[in-house]
C-alpha cells in the first residue's frame, strides 16, 4: 500500500485502476487481508456499467444513440470476461460484436433512415401483461439471489488463467472438438455457396 501511495504522489496522472485499487485498500480491516480484491471490485464496476448501458439501450428514442450505448454495453461485457480470465472470449466480444456486428447495425439504421416512431394501437394488453410477468420474474430472481447464502467460492479455479487463452481453446478445437468444428465450417461454407447462387439467379432474372 505504501508503494502505491508513493506512486500516486509521484505521478499525478496515475491510471484509474490505481485509484480503484487504493479505494479497495481503504476498506481494509485494521489487521488482515483486503476486504475486496481488485478483481472483485473491477467486476462490480463493469457489472454496474453493463446494467446501466443496457437500460440506456432500451430507453433511447434515437436508434443511433441506442446503438452507441449497445457498443458501450459490449465493452462492459468485455471487461467482465477479462476479470474472469476469459481472454479469448473478451477479444471475440470486441472484434465480432462491438466491431463487425455493430457496424452492420449502424449501417442498416442509416440505410433505412428510421424516422419518428408511430404509436402502436393493437396488442397493448398482451404486451403489458407479458412485461409485468417478466418484471415479476426478474424481481423474484434478484430476491432469491440476494437472500441466498454465499457459497464461499469467490475465487477462480486454479487453471482459470490457462483454459481461457487462445492457445488452450485452439488446442481443444483442433483435438477434442475437431469433427464438430469442421462440420460447422462445412455447414457455413454450404450456406455461403447457396447465398451466392440465389443472389446470382436473382440478378440474371432481373
Amino acid at each position: 500500500m505504501y508503494e502505491l501511495l508513493i506512486g500516486l504522489r509521484a505521478d499525478p496522472l496515475a491510471t484509474p485502476f490505481q485509484f480503484v485499487y487504493l479505494a479497495a485498500f481503504i476498506s481494509l480491516p485494521l489487521h488482515g487481508s483486503p476486504a475486496v480484491s481488485l478483481q472483485s471490485l473491477l467486476f462490480a464496476v463493469f457489472a454496474i456499467g453493463a446494467i446501466a448501458s443496457a437500460i440506456a439501450t432500451i430507453t433511447r428514442k434515437n436508434p443511433v444513440a441506442s446503438a452507441m450505448t449497445l457498443v458501450a454495453h459490449f465493452f462492459m461485457l468485455t471487461g467482465l470476461y477479462l476479470t474472469l480470465d476469459a481472454q479469448f472470449v473478451a477479444a471475440v466480444q470486441v472484434l465480432v460484436y462491438a466491431g463487425a456486428i455493430m457496424v452492420l447495425v449502424v449501417f442498416v439504421i442509416m440505410l433505412l433512415n428510421v424516422g419518428r416512431e408511430s404509436q402502436a394501437t393493437g396488442g397493448r394488453p398482451i404486451r403489458t401483461t407479458l412485461g409485468t410477468l417478466l418484471a415479476v420474474l426478474l424481481v423474484g430472481m434478484i430476491s432469491v439471489t440476494l437472500a441466498a447464502r454465499p457459497t464461499g467460492l469467490n475465487q477462480l479455479a486454479a487453471n482459470a488463467t490457462t483454459i481461457g487463452t487462445t492457445e488452450a481453446i485452439g488446442q481443444s478445437l483442433f483435438t477434442t472438438y475437431l469433427f464438430p468444428f469442421e462440420a460447422v465450417s462445412l455447414l457455413l461454407l454450404a450456406a455461403l455457396i447457396g447465398a451466392v447462387i440465389l443472389a446470382k439467379r436473382h440478378v440474371q432474372e432481373g
